[in-house]
């Protein structure tokens, strides 16, 4: 691995090599081939030093409460009419995203986390520790729960699921399940045996740019007409506390996870973040939540706006508008629907155009 000094010695070389090499008619081309050889070793070793952003090929999966949302809302091309997820930018093993551009084209994100660490600071975590998703919440999905890294590790062998939602659109009316009304332990299993879940379960009205901080151990479900960008702790463990009886294509009810769900459960209302806004030139960008696990943010630019890498790297989705990103000089056009991470090696970028951005980052403990 060269260091930033010697990367830079070698693209001014190439630079410098590959210039002079144009002077050279093509007769003396012809006659010197290993110059034309070189110029193009030069040219390679050139584009593999610039640094340049990671966009994703996301996995979808089909859903009992799933729609056609991210194929109507965003332009995906869903593979069943009950899509209910787009995993955008993960290296789980239950959907992996593979990378779409420039060096590492073709390469699973799980693979390219664990090759190349450099790309990502160097972290210590063994597998890549973010997952963001898009839902589409075509009915109403579970009541569930997800369990702590503790409990995850000692029961699912994966780790536990802290996440958080920002709701892009709502139908009117909307509503999701946050949090629960009994007052301990024995009062929750109670309640849960009992069935009584008017009475166990609180619902909240929600609507387009709501956000949600939903740590693990917190009961939720989201409702009928939601589409939610998700960010989460790469997991892909959760525990179904009710699922309004309803049965699937086979006519079967689905698996609930009572004990595990009573084991995890919090009691109390959750603590929901409060994002804390900054308007500067066109920028506004918005800190929606900042924990153990990850920092997520949202940016409105409006224009032309420079940025500096403060973290390890960054995820990052386009959620509405249009517009460019700029790196090493390159020019990147975005779109809504997009989803791309900036690696280590991205030290600035320009974002130029009207787009609305969830980022976020990954708080290693």
């Amino acid at each position: 691995q060269l260091s930033i000094h010697a990367r830079e010695i070698v693209m001014m070389y190439a630079d410098i090599h590959c210039w002079m090499l144009r002077i050279f008619s093509w007769e003396t081309q012809k006659n010197f081939g290993f110059l034309r050889g070189r110029q193009a070793d030069l040219l390679e070793e050139r584009k593999f030093f610039m640094a340049e952003p990671l966009f994703l090929k996301a996995q979808m999966h089909d859903k009992i409460w799933g729609g056609t949302k991210l194929r109507d809302e965003f332009g995906y091309d869903i593979p069943t009419e009950t899509t209910g997820e787009y995993w955008a930018i993960s290296a789980h093993p239950n959907g992996v995203s593979i990378v779409d551009n420039g060096t590492y084209k073709g390469e699973g994100l799980d693979k390219l986390y664990r090759e190349h660490k450099e790309l990502f600071g160097s972290p210590k975590s063994e597998v890549f520790p973010l997952l963001t998703k898009i839902l589409d919440a075509n009915d109403w999905l579970s009541v569930q729960v997800h369990p702590d890294d503790a409990y995850a590790l000692e029961h699912e062998g994966e780790l536990g699921k802290t996440e958080c939602w920002y709701v892009i659109a709502a139908d009117e009316d909307s509503e999701i399940i946050y949090g629960h009304n009994a007052k301990s332990k024995e009062e929750l299993a109670e309640m849960i045996e009992a069935g009584k879940w008017d009475d166990l379960l609180t619902k909240v009205p929600v609507k387009a740019g709501d956000f949600f901080y939903v740590p693990s151990g917190t009961m939720h479900a989201i409702g009928k007409g939601i589409l939610i960008l998700e960010t989460q702790q790469s997991s892909d463990t959760t525990y179904r506390v009710y699922d309004f009886d309803r049965r699937d294509a086979a006519g079967n009810l689905r698996d609930l996870h009572i004990k595990q769900s009573i084991d995890v459960l919090t009691i109390g209302e959750p603590a929901n973040s409060t994002p804390v806004t900054v308007d500067v030139d066109n920028l506004s960008s918005s800190l929606l939540v900042s924990n153990e696990f990850f920092a997520v943010y949202k940016w409105v630019v409006s224009g032309a706006v420079n940025f500096t890498q403060t973290a390890p790297y960054l995820l990052v989705s386009v959620l509405s508008g249009q517009g460019s990103l700029t790196v090493d000089n390159r020019v990147y056009n975005l779109k809504k629907g997009d989803h791309f991470i900036l690696p280590n090696d991205v030290k600035s970028w320009q974002l130029n155009g009207d787009l609305e951005i969830i980022a976020s980052h990954p708080n290693e403990k």
